[in-house]
This record gives structure tokens, sequence and C-alpha cells, in this order.
């Protein structure tokens, strides 16, 4: 393990703690009770288009998080491994699911190589939103995501949209230019990466990933400028001020992206 994921991992061990807001009792059993109301419906119609019934699918996803969109797809009927740098995140995690008895798996391992994941074992690959800034090599990681997957296996990428890093996106009085958007990265003292439209999409391809469907998206509402479990706390005319471009000028862009993409030997013409 390289210095620079040595230091990725420290700082996520020490902020795992902090996503236990996101595991609360309260937002386990909402989503126990109603699984796809965790996803906003542009991610829902997107699953049922091109994954379909996760029943019995092998789903592997990539970067816990919180581990909601892990225990959705459980839930569905999903055979679900997490992966995940750091073993604090995952460690809070499988503590959820043992709670509730739900047979999944926890890896501890790196996005980029997926060294420890099983090959041409995988339905449907998953990375929620927030793990692409910590990703340095993308062509590494899109030929790590195609092993895994089975022949026609999907592979799905949810986060902010690229449009949103060139400027000060929670300045939402006036757009304010804070990098030009070809200023990839590496960036700051973590070393993150601020990845373009066509950096995900000439990776995947050259990758030997079928791109399949693109979706921008606005943000959802009460998740992007104030977290989401301070939002219900909030004013609804001062919440709603940053869903408007004419009271927040940003939010006339795209905030969220989502690529699918297909590992198939089959070239898919996308003009017929």
């Amino acid at each position: 393990m390289d210095s620079r994921t040595i230091k990725i991992k420290e700082k996520w061990e020490k902020l795992s703690n902090d996503w236990n807001r996101f595991r609360t009792e309260q937002i386990i059993e909402k989503i126990i009770n109603e699984p796809y109301s965790y996803f906003r419906v542009e991610l829902q119609a997107i699953f049922k288009r091109f994954v379909g019934d996760f029943a019995d699918k092998n789903v592997l996803v990539i970067g816990s998080g919180s581990g909601r969109a892990a225990f959705v797809f459980h839930l569905l009927g999903a055979k679900v491994t997490v992966s995940d740098l750091s073993e604090k995140q995952l460690e809070y995690s499988a503590e959820v699911a043992k709670r509730h008895n739900w047979d999944m798996d926890f890896i501890s391992d790196d996005a980029v190589t997926l060294s420890k994941i099983e090959s041409d074992k995988y339905d449907f690959v998953y990375i929620p939103n927030g793990v692409m800034f910590w990703i340095n090599d993308l062509q590494t990681m899109y030929v790590s995501i195609k092993r895994v997957l089975k022949e026609d296996g999907i592979y799905m990428m949810y986060d902010m949209h690229p449009f949103m890093p060139p400027f000060e996106f929670d300045n939402t009085e006036k757009l304010v230019l804070k990098k030009d958007y070809d200023a990839v990265g590496p960036l700051g003292d973590m070393e993150v990466y601020n990845w373009r439209l066509q950096d995900f999409l000439n990776a995947m391809v050259s990758a030997g990933l079928n791109f399949v469907h693109m979706e921008e998206m606005k943000a959802a509402y009460g998740t992007f400028w104030v977290d989401e479990d301070k939002a219900d706390a909030m004013p609804k005319d001062e919440l709603t001020k940053f869903y408007n471009s004419k009271t927040n000028p940003i939010y006339a862009l795209p905030q969220c992206l989502s690529i699918v993409a297909r590992k198939s030997t089959v070239y898919l013409d996308l003009n017929t």
C-alpha cells in the first residue's frame, strides 16, 4: 500500500465514527420498510431498467460509505459484498448487518485494484457517491471492475457531477470559479481528483466496458447543500431556496451524475 493510500485509509478510520449518524436504527428501520426509498427516483429507474430483479444476484458495492446502499441491495434479495479501504467503516456496517441477521460479506480492499475480489462473479457493481474523488487511476480501476463482473454484468456509478468542483458549489449567492475544469488533480493535501466526463467515459471504454447510459441530475431535495440529517430541522422556505436557480445560481448546472456500462464481448451500436 503506497503512502497516499495509507493516508486516505487513516483519514477514513478517523471519520468512520461520525458516519454512524447515517446508520441509526430509525434510518435503518425506514430502509427495511421501504428499501427503494433510500435511492432517488432516477436511480430507481436505472436499477429497474438495467438490473431488474435483484433476487439472487451477486452485487459488489465499492466504497461502503454509510452502508445503506448495500443494505438496500440485500433487502431486495441480492447476495452483497461490500469493499472499502477503511476497516472501521466496514466494521460499523457489519455491526448493523449482524444485528438484523443479514448475510453480507465485508472485505477491506483498494478500490483501484480490487485484489481480494473474485473474478467473473458479480452481476452488478455499484460505486456510490463520494468514492471517485479518492481514485487516482481510473483506467486500472475500470479494468479491475471488468475483471470482477460476469459477462453481461452491469457497472454503475453515482457521484457529484464534474461541473461542480470548478465552482464554489457551497456559494449559493453567485457563481464563483475556483479552478479550471481541466485541473483534474492531484489536488490538496489528500491528493483528491476532480475527474471530467471524458475521463470517466474514455477510461471505461478503454478498459473494455460498453457505455450504455448516462444521467445528469439536479441535487435531490435536502441532501446536497445541507446534510440530510439536518434538512428536516430547517424552515422549508429556507431549504427550498437552495433548489431554485433564481435564488441559487449554481442550481442551473447538474449537481449529480450517474453512468452505466456493461461487460460484454458484443459491440453495442448506440446508433441503432
